[in-house]
């Protein structure tokens, strides 16, 4: 083999990795109804996050103060190429279906970057100046529930200047996704935060047990899985009596059941009643994307979930690239010595 040919076939397995890299960031799919499908409704939306993430958002709640724009911006790790929006009134009443939210209400803001595939839905709730700001609504709560509206391979940073419950702050997780093309089904999203209300008691009354927050949400996800499985295999749906019952099995299995009242299980049963009927549930992709997030969920403490690793657009991704455009820079400067 002669030096030029050598070079050229370096050239292009360097240029088919670059491809590569590009390939993986980009992938996305979906299945409706529980066949592969990549369009959506423009009427309804999405039944399941469709595409990737195309780039990094920030949601300002509509009642924070232009002047701590800023200071919530740096505690959310926002960065120049992040495109901002706010979340109004109008838009938690779009998502979730609550008329009558005041702008002032909309505290709580987010930060929305892509993930890498497979990564499933990570969330890090950020200080402010020092201070834990969310005060009811976990990670692993916000993860799974956002998983359940259709939203996948996303990192989510939460945060407040003021203390909120942050239960609004999920409206910019939807509108982010919405300007970037792709409106999730509100029948979904208003499921996913029928959950969200039903498991707060439960972590409130366990607020000493920091597993407490992963282990249920690990254990509510598996049951969502296992009922969309039920749905989507043209069994009747599960009563609640069942989907009770299916939930005790899975809150023992994370050693937890004695933690949980049974007034607390009923209404979480009822709660995920309601995800199995929404169209999320028809979805192959998503007993896939639940089953991953609960898995991550079951041994997650804290507020991060997410580092620095799962960024699509990570240092390490790109030193990566940066590694692949300084060969490619050596060969042209090798055929330049050579033919100039």
């Amino acid at each position: 083999m002669t030096v030029k040919r050598f070079i050229l076939g370096l050239a292009t397995v360097v240029a088919a990795v670059g491809l590569g890299a590009q390939a993986l960031v980009a992938q996305a799919d979906t299945t409706t109804n529980g066949t592969d499908s990549t369009s959506s409704s423009a009427t309804s939306g999405s039944t399941v996050q469709t595409k990737a993430l195309s780039k990094a958002y920030v949601v300002y709640g509509a009642g924070l103060a232009s002047e701590d724009k800023d200071s919530v911006g740096s505690a959310l790790g926002v960065k120049s190429n992040y495109t901002a929006l706010t979340a109004t009134g109008s838009d938690y009443a779009q998502y979730l279906n609550s008329a009558g939210t005041a702008d002032a209400s909309m505290i709580s803001s987010v930060a929305l970057a892509p993930a890498d595939p497979g990564s499933g839905v990570k969330v890090n709730i950020a200080q402010y100046n020092g201070s834990d700001n969310i005060t009811q609504v976990t990670s692993q709560q916000y993860a799974m529930v956002a998983t359940m509206a259709g939203v996948k391979d996303v990192i989510i940073t939460v945060t407040a200047d003021k203390a909120v419950s942050g239960e609004s702050a999920l409206t910019g997780v939807y509108k982010a996704l919405a300007t970037d093309g792709l409106t999730l089904n509100s029948t979904n999203t208003q499921a996913a935060n029928g959950v969200l209300d039903a498991t707060q008691p439960a972590i409130n009354s366990n607020s000493s047990d920091k597993k407490y927050p992963g282990k249920l949400m690990s254990a509510v996800g598996s049951v969502s899985s296992d009922l969309a499985k039920q749905r989507q295999n043209g069994n009747d749906l599960a009563t609640k009596a069942d989907i009770a019952e299916m939930l005790e099995k899975a809150l023992a299995k994370q050693g937890i059941s004695n933690q949980t009242t049974q007034t607390q299980i009923n209404n979480i049963s009822i709660a995920l009643s309601k995800v199995q009927q929404a169209p999320v549930s028809t979805t192959k992709s998503y007993v896939s994307n639940v089953t991953n997030v609960a898995n991550n969920l079951a041994n997650s403490i804290g507020n991060k979930m997410a580092s620095v690793k799962d960024f699509a657009n990570s240092a390490d991704a790109q030193k990566a690239e940066n590694f692949i455009v300084q060969i490619w820079n050596s060969i042209v400067n090798f055929f330049k010595g050579l033919f100039g």
